[in-house]
């Protein structure tokens, strides 16, 4: 029972305290577990090497091939998957290439659009932005 006298304040702090711990999102914030099971570890970008390049089938109603590749972070060795955004930025993106990857934009960390199972997009390859290299303004440096 909630305390209701002249000197509950104790009590009713004591309570909103332990009550708090029902609110998932005030859970999360607490143990701090997005950044645990983040594979960025909190951070808003990273850098990683690409492994692979995979085609990925949209889900339905869509079709066609979204172009992504497999990364492993330098930082913690974590592997995951990254959309390249752009109409021919696979081309720029090799194997073994350094890339720096951020979130892709979808709700709470999940998956974005129709791409299914991918929450990060390439950003930077060796070090130039992979917008300039689809625009056609930089080229890629050759390492």
């Amino acid at each position: 029972m909630m305390g209701r006298g002249l000197f509950a304040g104790a009590k009713m702090a004591k309570d909103r305290q332990k009550f708090r711990w029902s609110d998932r999102r005030y859970k999360k914030r607490m143990l701090q577990s997005r950044a645990k099971h983040d594979p960025l570890a909190g951070s808003t970008q990273a850098k990683g090497i690409v492994i692979e390049k995979v085609g990925i089938e949209a889900k339905q109603p869509n079709s066609g091939i979204r172009k992504a590749v497999k990364i492993s972070l330098i930082k913690n060795g974590n592997k995951l998957t990254a959309f390249a955004p752009g109409d021919g930025a696979i081309n720029f993106i090799d194997e073994h290439d350094e890339v720096m990857v951020e979130g892709i934009g979808g709700r709470m960390g999940r998956s974005y659009g129709d791409i299914p199972g991918v929450r990060y997009k390439v950003i930077q390859v060796n070090g130039v932005s992979l917008d300039e290299m689809v625009r056609g303004r930089k080229e890629k440096p050759i390492r």
